[in-house]
């Protein structure tokens, strides 16, 4: 695969951007697809409980033919007596009461159908947010990349003065060694960012269904942010629209739905039906006769009323009161969730403003200790350190941005806003 991969290397470089690779995934995604089955299902078991209502209908047929006669022959009655017969029938049942389980049974299949529907779009969030945290993470590496790239363009311009400074006889060798040993730590950590920038696109290519060469780039930048309070004033407590809390409140609902359905197989069950059958002999021994007939059948379970049914009941009622009870800390977990995912949005966006802050006065720092070095005020020491610090201060601004930009990303799932 790595070979594949490094085979586009003379091609245009590609650029990704956020939608296209979200769209990618969405259309790649076997949970997304897995999701749409599930709503098919429930769609099948909705069909399922709505038959219940109408009639039963089956038919028999029976055919036996004896090497004996299994009835004699009687005389003046049946002389040559039997020894073959057959039987063809049919019966439709309709159930006229059975304790509202058929009525219950189909609210519970719409409920099942309604929470899939709610499930495949917190699928779709699910799969956009992964790939939101996948892509921004390679943008993350990406700018770490340029960082360490410039550190190593701003060495090989210090080192190559140092070189110029030793021909010269002005500087001792071990500032020059000194340059090198940073310029070394810099092309050992390229090389690592570079490989962590290769797996970062596999993984986010993987995930998308797609094969990407190893020179391809993410579009996006270190960007301006907008101010989160500005977008997000307050955490979006409104639970109304959220998916999380519906599907809390289906639970009860279909925990309450169960219950009825078990206490329906302890309340009486009534029903009716027609026959029609057609029986005779194969040789005409006697006359084929055709004989319809309604019925009516009325069961009542009356040892589940102290029994196993009665106990089957009070297990059904308990766990639909254990539902209950969790719903109000499953309630207060997901406030608690969205509470804090908008602080973590506040507290990455001041992350940025601080790492902003930190890569100016690093910046400003370096070109003092530049111009002091270069004017002999001050030794190789304090402007390597300074080189460092600028290394690390763009390090973190890159870090802060795409933590700021996946911690919104985290923050619009929880409250299903993505």
């Amino acid at each position: 695969m790595l070979s594949f991969l490094s085979c586009g290397s003379l091609l245009a470089q590609e650029k990704l951007n956020l939608e296209e690779v979200k769209q990618a995934a969405l259309s790649y995604s076997n949970d997304i697809k897995n999701g749409k089955i599930r709503i098919e299902q429930a769609e099948a078991a909705k069909q399922e409980a709505i038959a219940n209502y109408f009639p039963q209908i089956s038919a028999t047929g029976v055919g036996l033919y004896g090497f004996k006669d299994f009835i004699p022959p009687i005389p003046e009655i049946l002389p040559d007596g039997i020894d073959n017969f057959y039987q063809a029938g049919a019966t439709a049942t309709e159930v006229v009461y059975a304790g509202g389980k058929i009525r219950s049974a189909n609210a519970l299949a719409n409920l099942q159908a309604e929470t899939r529907t709610i499930q495949a779009e917190q699928t779709v969030d699910s799969v956009i947010l992964n790939t939101e945290q996948k892509y921004w993470q390679l943008v993350q590496v990406q700018e770490q990349l340029k960082a360490i790239r410039a550190s190593k363009i701003y060495l090989d311009e210090l080192l190559k003065q140092q070189q110029d400074l030793l021909s010269a006889g002005l500087i001792a060798k071990n500032q020059l060694l000194r340059v090198r040993t940073n310029r070394s730590r810099v092309l050992l950590q390229k090389s690592k960012l570079g490989n962590q920038r290769k797996l970062a696109l596999l993984d986010l290519g993987l995930y998308v269904g797609k094969i990407y060469d190893t020179t391809t780039v993410v579009a996006d930048t270190l960007k301006q942010v907008t101010p989160p309070r500005i977008k997000y004033p307050k955490p979006d407590l409104d639970f109304d629209n959220n998916n999380n809390y519906k599907l809390l409140e289906k639970s009860i609902t279909a925990s309450q739905l169960q219950t009825k359905i078990t206490k329906s197989d302890v309340l009486p069950q009534v029903s009716v039906g027609v026959n029609a059958g057609y029986f005779g002999t194969f040789n005409d021994a006697i006359e084929s006769q055709f004989m319809p007939f309604a019925f009516g059948m009325v069961s009542i379970p009356i040892s589940d009323w102290w029994g196993a049914g009665r106990h089957k009941v009070k297990q059904k009622a308990l766990q639909e009161k254990i539902v209950q009870n969790n719903f109000q800390d499953r309630k207060d977990e997901l406030k608690i969730g969205i509470m804090k995912c908008w602080y973590d949005l506040m507290d990455a966006y001041k992350q940025i403003n601080y790492a902003k802050d930190n890569l100016e006065y690093a910046n400003e720092n370096l070109k003092v200790q530049r111009d002091n070095y270069n004017s002999g005020l001050n030794n190789l020491t304090d402007l390597l350190d300074a080189q460092q610090q600028v290394e690390s201060a763009e390090t973190e601004y890159a870090n802060a941005y795409a933590n700021y930009k996946i911690a919104e990303s985290n923050y619009l799932f929880v409250t299903d806003n993505l």
